[in-house]
């Protein structure tokens, strides 16, 4: 049976190995592509279709009715640059001698600019980690790092406790695609992760004498992951952020990451640094912070300018 007679699931799978082998794609991207690629997929064999058949007018039909089931701009460009990688490997392949999608522009992604925190709301945050009820240490040396690194929060939980020996002034983070990067530390992270790091060892220590392994992560876990969960991150995060008197509603991993950025900027940091701290392939996408800041000056005007307020009668 040639590739082209295959089920469309083959296809998929056969595709979403070779991104995973020749261009190390993250877990997350996979399981984005392979979402992606089974609703198009569904929606050819409600109507009798195949990959090895579509036309530019099939894929178009479909976006067309994405966009009518309400789906947000940036997940329908995200389903259709899915759509372009997998016809793209399809030629390349040679299951198809061409490739329908490649002349389709896509909707494009509403430019919003992402949520920040104010220094102040920070602060509250690191004090409320440093207050927990349940492994303050461990909390506060997870916040710390997270603004004075602004790694994202996959980094963060997974780092080997090896990137962490010898009170280090620079952390080897491992980020999209496996590339490596060096981050510095603060500091007071510094701080809190050498008093993490003590207690750390020290519960280590006991599991070995229970005869339990050691972790290679600076955040153990049971879990089948062995560190930290990306989930349970996010719910510590929001238990600081009401402990703390932050609206919870504007708190994530990612809010932090954007407060460094964005209160790096405004300390005088210049872009390519940050550029490189935040792992970032194009600066255009540390560009964002620059209007972060100009809409932040903006309200600033329009919040104390006197000639801003309404003149008085």
């Amino acid at each position: 049976m040639t590739q082209a007679a295959q089920p469309m699931a083959r296809w998929v799978q056969v595709f979403l190995e070779a991104q995973a082998a020749e261009l190390d794609a993250a877990t997350n991207t996979q399981l984005a592509y392979a979402r992606d690629l089974q609703n198009f997929a569904g929606w050819l064999a409600d109507k009798s279709l195949h990959f090895a058949g579509v036309t530019q007018d099939h894929v178009e039909s479909y976006l067309i009715d994405c966009e009518t089931e309400g789906l947000a701009k940036s997940t329908r460009a995200r389903r259709l640059s899915a759509i372009k990688q997998l016809f793209r490997f399809a030629f390349d392949e040679g299951w198809r001698d061409d490739n329908p999608a490649i002349q389709i522009k896509g909707p494009g992604r509403a430019k919003r600019l992402p949520k920040t925190l104010e220094v102040a709301e920070v602060d509250r945050l690191l004090e409320a980690a440093r207050h927990s009820p349940k492994s303050a240490l461990r909390n506060t040396c997870l916040m710390e790092l997270l603004y004075a690194t602004g790694m994202r929060v996959t980094e963060l939980v997974s780092l080997p406790v090896s990137a962490a020996r010898g009170d280090p002034r620079m952390l080897l983070v491992r980020g999209k695609g496996g590339k490596e990067r060096l981050v510095p530390l603060s500091p007071p992270a510094r701080d809190a992760l050498a008093a993490y790091l003590t207690a750390r060892d020290a519960e280590e220590e006991v599991a070995r004498t229970q005869g339990k392994p050691a972790s290679k992560f600076l955040f153990p876990s049971r879990g089948k992951l062995g560190h930290l969960t990306r989930h349970r991150f996010f719910g510590l995060i929001k238990e600081f952020a009401v402990a703390g008197g932050v609206s919870p509603a504007k708190v994530t991993p990612h809010t932090l990451r954007h407060a460094f950025a964005t209160h790096l900027l405004a300390g005088g940091a210049d872009l390519r640094s940050i550029q490189t701290m935040l792992g970032h392939a194009d600066v255009a996408t540390t560009e964002i912070y620059t209007h972060v800041l100009d809409e932040r000056l903006k309200q600033l005007v329009l919040d104390h300018h006197p000639l801003s307020k309404p003149a008085k009668t």
